[in-house]
């Protein structure tokens, strides 16, 4: 078995690289259009040969002016392969291992979209179980469930209480909160990094994530309680798709007052402002108190995001 990176010549077979489970995967008019984009790349896209016969397809994808991939975006072996999930962790390890060898910090993330309930449809977790089989044997050993979130405007804008104004601030301003807000988070990633990198860390390396996004610096905004008290902060973000609650939180002494709504009708306010008909949202389903702000702002739950991911370091 041969794990390698595609050069332009392997473009129509891996095109005619067909999906026929029910998990999320790129077809090929989405890989031709991206891949003019520069969102694939011909040595982010990894095939699996058996004889000359492409058996096996990993795309890496990134935004178009990302150095490294930043997630693996479809994953699939053929069925006639008898063991997928060691044909599959193959291509993951020799993808990993060139990402690292062109200084890649971290090997990029995994991300399965799923329709709501999809532990209890059969297909669906034959079809998840080798993939994750192969993620963990890649090392992508954190996983972590999230709930992807809709708003379009005829849900309408959330009431604010009124009980906070926004401000623009300074990246300086800003990384304190971020830093603040990182204790007791209950996002999962954030809980992780703060563990093993600390709270200063692991609030520059989100704040460093988001200044990295599509989404304009000028939309952020702290939060502070009539009497100048920062309350929280509110970032609202994008990807190269569509606009996006980015990051929103309470600093831990004003938690469990409400103000997640009003951090979050501001987000949706400002998108909503400049025009969005469709703003974007995820939470871990394990983190049932933003789960109800989501909730309270007319936010649908559409589909589930299944993700694997390397350990901090």
């Amino acid at each position: 078995m041969l794990f390698r990176s595609t050069t332009e010549a392997d473009l129509d077979r891996v095109t005619a690289f067909a999906v026929d489970e029910p998990v999320s995967w790129i077809p090929a008019d989405r890989y031709l259009a991206e891949l003019a984009e520069g969102m694939y790349r011909p040595e982010w896209t990894w095939i699996a040969e058996d004889s000359d016969k492409v058996v096996g397809r990993a795309l890496w994808w990134g935004q178009s002016d990302s150095e490294h991939p930043i997630a693996l975006d479809c994953l699939h072996v053929d069925p006639s392969v008898a063991d997928r999930a060691a044909v599959a962790a193959g291509l993951l390890a020799a993808g990993h291992a060139a990402f690292e060898e062109q200084g890649a910090p971290k090997p990029p993330l995994y991300n399965l979209t799923l329709p709501n309930g999809w532990q209890d449809d059969e297909a669906i977790a034959s079809a998840i179980a080798w993939r994750k089989e192969a993620a963990l044997s890649a090392g992508l050993t954190d996983e972590v469930e999230r709930l992807r979130l809709e708003w379009t405007p005829e849900i309408g804008v959330p009431e604010s209480k009124g009980r906070l104004r926004f401000a623009e601030a300074s990246d300086e301003e800003f990384l304190d909160v971020f830093r603040r807000i990182a204790v007791g988070s209950l996002d999962a990633e954030t809980r992780r990094n703060v563990a093993t990198m600390g709270a200063d860390a692991a609030a520059r390396e989100e704040m460093d994530f988001y200044l990295e996004r599509p989404g304009k610096r000028e939309w952020w905004r702290l939060a502070y309680t009539p009497d100048g008290v920062v309350a929280g902060l509110a970032i609202p973000s994008a990807t190269p798709y569509n606009v996006n609650v980015g990051y929103l939180g309470v600093v831990p002494e004003l938690r469990g007052q409400g103000y997640v709504d009003d951090v979050l009708a501001e987000i949706t306010r400002i998108h909503a402002e400049n025009g969005a008909d469709l703003i974007t949202a995820t939470t871990d389903t394990t983190n049932a108190p933003m789960a109800a702000a989501f909730a309270r702002a007319g936010y649908r739950n559409t589909q589930i995001r299944l993700i694997f991911s390397a350990p901090a370091d």
